[in-house]
């Protein structure tokens, strides 16, 4: 049984993300655009701050990944439709550059629900340097206006993280956590000592 024990301090700021998200929505209600954007870049922040303490404090965990990612998740449909009430005029012009990135997301999402039974953690290095494009876009974009050049590098990074999340979860037979990316997970002894079981079980 989980107790509020077991969860160490980069949990918690991953609590913090998806504890937060109603309030963001009920701010977006009342309309306060700048009190919703500056709680968006807290949330932003955690992001960044639980991952570091994971490794840093060597405290990573499938659990914490798992959370990792839902709050990951939880942030970015906030954003969404953050940018939907405040800049629904851009996300029209571009609409179809944004469902370039959102259709193939929700097929990756589909696929893993279906062969996991839950949302991939993988957190591969391409996934972090996606996630720090698109957070600095949408947030320069809610304070400041758009940045083309970074929305159209935000849209292919998303697509490629996409690609290769996709591409490892048919590589993986059983959900794990922390893969850094395709070239990793071809040496990674998770895949392998799989396929040593098989070759053994057949000779």
């Amino acid at each position: 049984m989980l107790t509020f024990k077991n969860f160490n301090i980069a949990d918690w700021f991953s609590f913090y993300r998806i504890a937060a998200a109603p309030f963001l929505l009920l701010i977006l209600w009342l309309g306060n655009r700048e009190l919703f954007t500056w709680l968006l870049l807290a949330s932003y922040c955690t992001d960044m701050i639980d991952g570091f303490l994971a490794r840093r404090l060597k405290i990573t965990s499938a659990r914490g990944s798992q959370l990792d990612s839902f709050g990951d998740q939880i942030t970015f449909a906030v954003a969404l439709i953050g940018l939907l009430v405040y800049e629904y005029e851009f996300v029209k012009t571009h609409s179809f550059y944004i469902m370039l990135v959102f259709v193939p997301y929700i097929f990756q999402m589909f696929i893993a629900f279906f062969k996991y039974r839950k949302a991939t953690a993988f957190h591969t290095y391409l996934a972090k340097l996606s996630a720090i494009a698109q957070g600095i876009f949408i947030l320069w974009l809610l304070f400041f206006g758009p940045i083309y050049w970074l929305f159209y590098v935000m849209i292919v990074l998303g697509l490629l993280e996409t690609i290769e999340e996709i591409v490892l979860i048919f590589m993986y037979d059983n959900w794990v956590a922390g893969v850094k990316g395709i070239y990793w997970a071809i040496r990674d002894k998770r895949r392998l000592r799989k396929k040593i079981v098989i070759k053994k079980r057949i000779s």
